[in-house]
């Protein structure tokens, strides 16, 4: 019987991109209508940042969570909501006061999931460690992920445990150890970021080693490692993330002109390797939510 592999669609995320191609939502409406164009090209859920509607910039205002999550409940899709929390953890230090952070971006612990809280979405990824994210740290202290974790599971959330390398997949299992997690876990491997683990096979499969018997995973590769590394997780078992927060390229020199032609790709591949695209009723029921 054919394996299902579930593919979720990260639709904007919070990097500098809007710049660069002309495609990438911005508005909660934008953002909503390209989070049911990728349902129906075969994404069973999609994950969400949102970005301020006049510059493009990478934004924590609950209000435009709100009326993206409002606009896609109501258009009645089965897509699966899985909010980010990572906004509000890069921290830049000032060369002259390194106790000072220089460029805007850091926020409470407590404030990185207010909009979660609020909103109740089926997921929300969560960052389990700190890495070097191009020019500047991303943090995500221990103590802050497991409180941030916790009152996330009392909400009813389901978290995605994002991990960019060896150390974060330890720690992440740590918690999975302490029942900090509902059954089963989902670990999301990032792969090509800029300095975390490199977009190889060798480096998914030494992180896929330290996913908990039990637990599910799923990975992605960013830019043109993007359907290599679908490919090889499909293969080794795993599910699949695409989109344009991650790739803005459909092929070599080709911008996609939205995420449903990456997922659409993406779906493809799927079936080539002979195993099914999950929608998000066989998604729900493998990451049992309710």
């Amino acid at each position: 019987m054919s394996r299902s592999v579930i593919i979720s669609c990260a639709l904007t995320g919070g990097g500098d991109t809007t710049g660069l191609s002309p495609h990438v939502p911005v508005t909660p409406k934008q953002i909503a209508d390209e989070a049911l164009a990728a349902r129906a090209a075969g994404a069973a859920a999609v994950h969400i940042h949102v970005r301020n509607p006049e510059t493009g910039k990478p934004s924590r205002d609950i209000a435009l969570y709100r009326e993206t999550v409002e606009r896609i409940r109501e258009s009645g899709s089965d897509v699966i909501i899985n909010l980010t929390t990572g906004a509000g953890g890069r921290f830049t230090p000032d060369s002259a006061d390194p106790n000072r952070n220089a460029i805007e971006g850091m926020a409470r612990w407590e404030d990185r999931i207010a909009h979660v809280l609020e909103l109740r979405p089926d997921m929300c990824s969560l960052d389990v460690g700190t890495v070097n994210f191009n020019s500047y740290a991303f943090l995500n202290l221990p103590d802050h992920v497991e409180r941030m974790a916790r009152l996330i599971r009392e909400a009813g959330v389901k978290p995605e445990l994002e991990v960019f390398e060896l150390g974060h997949a330890r720690y992440a299992s740590h918690l999975c150890e302490k029942g900090v997690f509902t059954d089963p876990p989902l670990f999301q491997l990032c792969l090509g970021v800029p300095w975390g683990a490199p977009a190889t096979t060798e480096a998914m499969q030494a992180l896929k080693q330290l996913v908990p018997a039990g637990a599910l995973w799923s990975a992605f590769g960013i830019s043109q490692h993007q359907f290599p590394i679908v490919a090889q997780a499909i293969l080794l078992g795993g599910h699949v993330r695409v989109g344009l927060e991650d790739n803005l390229y459909l092929t070599r020199g080709q911008l996609s002109p939205g995420n449903a032609p990456l997922v659409e790709r993406a779906a493809r591949l799927v079936r080539e390797l002979d195993a099914e695209v999950a929608t998000p009723e066989t998604a729900r029921k493998l990451l049992h939510l309710t």
